[in-house]
């Protein structure tokens, strides 16, 4: 494989090496076929699009595994957002006289999509600080001591996120 180029010969025997590999692993780990199946796909599209990421690569077997267990962490943070939200939309159905309607239902998962996009553009730590303040309530003082940094570090995470999800908004 030539350092300079990466070219589409490349990519198939790439894709055809490890591709059933991958999917076994991912079988294993998820313990169901679709979600092994996207994720296998969703990792290989990932490194594709980032060419530079298969030049030269030494252990393609140990990135596709880092890759994909980030993409799984990802799926897992989306999931509980949802789960947390129609949560707290069963319960405030059950608090209130009326439902939301679907264009409201639309607008806040598309609301929660947005913040999902916009905190995979910040760091893991103030990622994990905005997940573990707004999602969990947890004050200043428990995040710092979790991610083994100072309140004022917690403060600037928070804003970090913060400043994102407004520059993510339409």
């Amino acid at each position: 494989m030539a350092e300079s180029s990466f070219c589409q010969p490349d990519l198939h025997a790439f894709y055809s090496s490890h591709h059933g590999w991958l999917y076994g692993w991912l079988r294993k780990r998820l313990g169901c076929s679709h979600n092994a199946a996207d994720v296998a796909q969703d990792t290989f599209l990932r490194i594709i699009a980032s060419r530079d990421a298969l030049l030269g690569m030494r252990e393609p077997r140990a990135y596709l595994t880092v890759t994909a267990k980030r993409l799984i962490f990802d799926r897992a943070r989306r999931q509980l957002i949802e789960q947390s939200y129609l949560a707290e939309l069963a319960l405030l159905a059950e608090n209130a006289e009326g439902h939301p309607g679907p264009e409201d239902i639309l607008l806040a998962v598309e609301a929660l999509e947005q913040i999902c996009a916009a905190l995979l553009a910040v760091s893991d730590k103030a990622r994990k600080a905005f997940l573990l303040h707004y999602l969990d309530g947890r004050p200043h003082a428990e995040v710092a001591m979790e991610l083994g940094v100072s309140t004022r570090m917690v403060q600037k995470y928070l804003v970090q996120a913060l400043v994102k999800c407004r520059l993510a908004q339409p």
